[in-house]
């Protein structure tokens, strides 16, 4: 794993498990989709305390209020809200939960999902490929104050700040009608499909069914009036979102 020491001087840093050092860092789970969430919970539990667990925006920021967990592991696509996801989560759960610092867990390495979540105040983003071992480490080390990323996004995040506004300053992450259209796992699916996977990997990827996907890119096709995957994946990278 890729890390970065935090700066001396940020206020924000390091956020260290209030009381006792031997006790358990107490961490939330963010993800829409049931059997991965609780995959990752099930490998967690030995090595932490998971204090909540959430699928949708609505949901997240309540559930972090209400349990002021040390670290969020959240998904970048979550559905709810004003369709802002794991970025809208973050933003709106900062005044809520002043002390829990946020660990993005994405299927997408995309630069744009990157950038809005560390923009919005997260402290790593590491993909789901990630092994068990890597991601309790990432937790402790996000929870201690350091920033975590998997190696190949740590240039995506050097690239959000060159230039580009905080979200902070907008108050409202980036928007796009085109891609408003679709629902989040639309989204993911589109991701994936510009990215080159076939169905059945897409299908292995987000744990649904190849017919599911099928349905999915069915969808987004029409939505987004496209003929095919080759338009799909010109018309994602147009928006530099592959």
């Amino acid at each position: 794993m890729t890390t970065t020491k935090p700066e001396p001087h940020t206020a924000a840093v390091p956020q260290l498990s209030p009381g006792h050092a031997d006790t358990p860092v107490r961490v939330a789970v963010v993800d829409d989709h049931e059997m991965f969430r609780a995959g990752v919970i099930a490998t967690l539990q030995p090595h932490f305390r998971i204090v909540g667990q959430a699928a949708d925006v609505e949901g997240s920021v309540a559930m972090i209020a209400d349990t002021q967990p040390d670290v969020v592991l959240l998904d970048v696509h979550v559905p709810g809200g004003e369709g802002g996801g794991g970025a809208e989560i973050l933003m709106r759960s900062r005044a809520l939960a002043p002390a829990s610092v946020f660990l993005a867990l994405s299927v997408s390495d995309s630069p744009q999902d990157v950038g809005s979540v560390i923009r919005a105040g997260a402290r790593g983003y590491v993909t789901k490929t990630i092994t068990g071992e890597d991601l309790i480490s990432s937790i402790k080390q996000v929870n201690e104050g350091y920033a975590v990323f998997s190696p190949k996004l740590a240039g995506f995040v050097l690239s959000a700040f060159q230039g580009a506004p905080l979200a902070e300053d907008t108050g409202a992450p980036a928007r796009d009608e085109e891609l408003d259209r679709l629902s989040a796992r639309e989204q993911e699916v589109m991701r994936l499909i510009a990215r080159g996977y076939t169905y059945k990997e897409v299908a292995a990827e987000l744990f649904i069914s190849i017919k599911t996907v099928e349905t999915h890119v069915s969808s987004v096709l029409r939505k987004l009036q496209l003929s095919n995957r080759t338009e799909l994946t010109r018309w994602a990278a147009d928006r530099r979102i592959v």
